[in-house]
């Protein structure tokens, strides 16, 4: 089994910080919030979070553990997956190359989630899933500490999804050890891995990244020149491999931006350099260059797949269109899964928590503008298109 990981007290954070900026940790918080009866005491478990007054982070199956002021012994309980339940969820990692790869790369796949969610398999908590404990004489669900602590296991969940899979019963070197049992046949005795292990590499130190260059400097492909037979003599398009540079140099400049990159498949890959650097691979996914043009990979995903958003977001989208509708209200809408459908109009929700403008064309649907947090914002979008 697993044993616990400790983790070092968050020190006070600056003005402004976030909790959970991956979507994995956003549901993380949500569960823990849609439980919470007492909103001031959400509030104060944030302060208390941010200002660093909870001491050092323990997880194991089952739980995260702290310590608050006045040695309040502070427990927030999930439940963990059954044998049956992990045995599934393996198959699902198994299924396709990439699962544990973007696991490893500090990335929880939403297919991944889906998939085990099909199988019955809950990773992310919901509602009433999240039972918080503390010693202190608060009576609140959670009380402040408690939820500060749920809100400093978001910080954790950003960094590294296996904590989750830990707090759910199995950890990461448990999860890989499963998986290569079950790629390696019973007749044949598992061989040691070739190379040097990632650990090893790692703890031998890489060099930090230099800063992000400032926005005023573009890439400038470098003059390429074919031979004097043309692209023949040396077998390579000098027109496509100056795009595909300004592309390197592109993707090189938001990982220097943001930290890390999302990890695209081939077809999502596909849609980005059509999108950005043209190279005519769009024919036949005019919509979904669009939708990256508008949205990046997010708005590729609402264009091509539906999903079912938790009821309390669609809820209080539903009460923020009525409110923001001039004159009589919005239209009667056609709701099914993420897609909100008003005549001519149709709003998708993404799994960004964006609301994303559609507009009938040539019998389907497509992208007609950036998306917005506000549906009644993006419906706008969708208006003025069709009053062009």
């Amino acid at each position: 089994m697993n044993a616990a990981r400790g983790f070092p007290a968050f020190a006070p954070q600056r003005a402004g910080a976030r909790f959970a900026t991956s979507w994995w940790g956003r549901a993380w918080v949500k569960a823990m919030e849609d439980t919470s009866l007492d909103h001031v005491l959400l509030r104060k478990g944030r302060a208390y979070a941010k200002t660093g007054q909870l001491g050092p982070i323990t997880v194991s199956p089952g739980r995260i553990a702290a310590v608050a002021e006045n040695e309040y012994d502070t427990v927030v309980r999930v439940e963990q997956l059954t044998g049956a339940a992990w045995e599934r969820f393996l198959g699902q990692v198994a299924a396709k190359a990439g699962h544990i790869a973007a696991l490893l790369d500090g990335d929880m796949p939403h297919d991944l989630v889906e998939a085990a969610q099909d199988a019955a398999v809950p990773l992310l908590p919901a509602v009433g899933d999240l039972e918080p404990e503390c010693s202190c004489p608060d009576w609140g669900h959670p009380c402040k500490h408690a939820a500060a602590l749920c809100y400093q296991a978001s910080w954790l969940l950003d960094a590294d999804p296996f904590v989750l899979l830990l707090m759910r019963g199995r950890g990461q070197d448990e999860l890989i050890e499963a998986l290569q049992q079950r790629d390696t046949p019973a007749s044949e005795p598992a061989r040691e891995p070739e190379g040097v292990p990632a650990a090893e590499a790692f703890a031998l130190g890489t060099p930090p990244l230099p800063g992000p260059p400032p926005d005023d400097v573009t890439f400038t492909p470098p003059a390429l020149e074919p031979g004097p037979g043309g692209d023949i003599d040396i077998g390579i398009d000098v027109a496509a491999l100056g795009v595909l540079a300004a592309s390197a140099a592109s993707r090189a400049r938001e990982l220097l931006l943001r930290g890390r990159l999302p990890r695209l498949t081939e077809h999502q890959d596909r849609v980005r350099l059509a999108a950005e650097h043209g190279l005519g691979l769009g024919r036949g996914l005019e919509a979904a260059v669009q939708a990256w043009r508008y949205g990046g990979a997010d708005g590729l995903d609402v264009l091509e797949t539906p999903w079912t958003p938790p009821r309390q977001d669609l809820a209080r989208a539903r009460a923020r269109l009525e409110a923001g509708w001039e004159g009589a209200g919005p239209p009667p809408v056609e709701a099914w899964r993420n897609r909100w459908t008003l005549g001519p109009l149709q709003l998708r929700y993404g799994r960004d928590g964006r609301w994303y403008p559609f507009t009938e064309r040539d019998g389907g649907w497509w992208p007609a503008g950036p998306p917005e947090h506000d549906p009644s914002a993006a419906a706008g979008h969708d208006q003025r298109c069709q009053d062009r």
